[in-house]
């Protein structure tokens, strides 16, 4: 019999993070807000990035969140869904009114939400990226994608980069780069998988290389591994890395052409960057390139509902005898007309151009930070994602952990969430709805908390 895998234990070798995470719990104590997160503990198997909680919610709108507590916070993270805002009233309106007049459609039986959708996307997508299937998860359409793939080249090997999350199935955790989705699992992944440096890869950020010439240089290695594997299906990417960091000029051109030259096709991940949030409505537009396939979710569902999609070119509606998703909600009317209605938001309210508008400004004034503040090694982002690397050595670019941390729990105490990405990282990524005065509150929080922390 296989001897079961030790278990970590919850109270012993607490990392930094966890203790900074305990004692921020213990200084914001709440009867209420206590007895609940002990009972999340207790209800939930404990995965990374999730337990423990660092506290609770009540209610949320705009872009706040609420605790018990009655504490608010601007949402700054959202986990990518809240491009609208939380609690949209035209979104819950049109939610409402649909599971009045159809809440569910059976497999084999299409309905006029979920087609009116599909035709949606394929209009809203460039050229003949027209062709559309939806899943209930992003994780889900990934692998969907990569089902077209095989189903298209004939081909079952992938290129994809180090670093990277693609969602937490496994096909997807296989193609990922991230450790945390893929070092716990006994036993081999699938079969296939390439890997490679991403742009902005610890070579370009840390050892004074020129951003451009870096990237430039991961580019011809996907090209190097296309030569020699010889039969690879398809490259998969984000078209800019949600931690975030921005593809240099000719990138994505280099890739596309690589995988033309080699019969690759090229799936873009645009789940956390797709629907307005760079400033253009596909991310991948500012790089003037055409993906085969794109995946959007996250957002999608406006907020409330779990939707996400794959639109393919015309020419690779190529499964037709057999299924690649079959899910039950494929067409669910209800997430059907929740998409739709918030693709409808996005563009009446003209939140791409307003995420193009206050990005700019956010990125201007939080680029002075690099040559005014000893701990802040970079800041990087596109529209309303944006990061600000905190480094304990300007010129070497060493990550700060620590003080990223301290950082954090500061705006947390100011009415500020965000996350951290690559330890050091701090990841903005507000509502595309936020008001201008609100997004100046923010910056100020965030810039006090740098202050803050730095050495005199």
């Amino acid at each position: 019999m296989a001897q079961k895998p030790p278990v970590a234990a919850h109270t012993e070798g607490e990392s930094n993070t966890s203790a900074k995470r305990r004692d921020w719990r213990e200084r914001h104590e709440h009867p209420d807000a206590d007895a609940l997160l002990k009972r999340d503990a207790s209800a939930f198997l404990h995965q990374s990035l999730s337990s423990p909680c660092v506290s609770t919610i009540v209610k949320a709108e705009g872009i706040w969140i609420e605790d018990i507590a009655g504490r608010r916070y601007m949402d700054f993270h959202g986990n990518s869904v809240h491009h609208i805002g939380y609690g949209h009233p035209r979104l819950v309106a049109a939610i409402k009114a649909q599971l009045d007049d159809l809440s569910f459609a059976p497999r084999r039986f299409t309905n006029e939400p979920a087609v009116q959708l599909a035709e949606k996307l394929g209009q809203l997508a460039p050229e003949n990226l027209n062709k559309v299937l939806f899943t209930t998860g992003g994780s889900d359409a990934i692998e969907v994608a990569m089902k077209i793939a095989r189903a298209a080249t004939g081909r079952f090997k992938t290129i994809s980069f180090w670093d990277a999350f693609h969602g937490a199935g496994f096909g997807a955790s296989s193609i990922g780069g991230e450790a945390t989705f893929r070092s716990h699992i006994a036993g081999p992944l699938l079969p296939g998988n390439e890997h490679v440096a991403p742009f902005g890869c610890y070579h370009c950020a840390y050892n004074h290389t020129d951003a451009k010439t870096c990237g430039l240089a991961c580019a011809k290695m996907v090209r190097y591994v296309l030569e020699r594997e010889g039969d690879v299906g398809a490259v998969i990417a984000e078209p800019m890395r949600a931690v975030p960091y921005v593809p240099p000029k000719g990138f994505w051109q280099a890739v596309r052409q690589a995988c033309d030259d080699h019969g690759a096709l090229l799936i873009f991940d645009e789940i956390p960057t797709g629907l307005g949030k760079t400033g253009r409505f596909f991310a991948f537009e500012h790089d003037n390139v055409m993906p085969d396939i794109v995946v959007l979710g996250k957002a999608l569902g406006g907020g409330i509902l779990p939707i996400a999609a794959v639109i393919a070119r015309a020419e690779l509606d190529v499964c037709g005898d057999f299924a690649i998703g079959h899910y039950t909600h494929e067409k669910n009317p209800v997430t059907a007309r929740a998409a739709l209605t918030t693709l409808e938001i996005i563009e009446s309210e003209g939140l791409v151009d307003r995420a193009a508008t206050l990005g700019d400004y956010a990125l201007a004034r939080l680029s002075t930070l690099v040559q005014t503040s000893p701990i802040v090694g970079d800041v990087r982002g596109r529209g309303l994602m944006f990061g600000v690397e905190i480094v304990s050595n300007k010129d070497a670019r060493t990550p700060a952990n620590d003080l990223a941390e301290e950082i954090y729990y500061r705006c947390l105490e100011n009415g500020l969430s965000f996350k951290i990405s690559h330890g050091n990282v701090l990841t903005l990524s507000p509502p595309l709805t936020i008001a201008r005065d609100d997004l100046d509150r923010a910056l100020t929080i965030v810039e006090n908390a740098i202050k803050a922390v730095s050495p005199a």
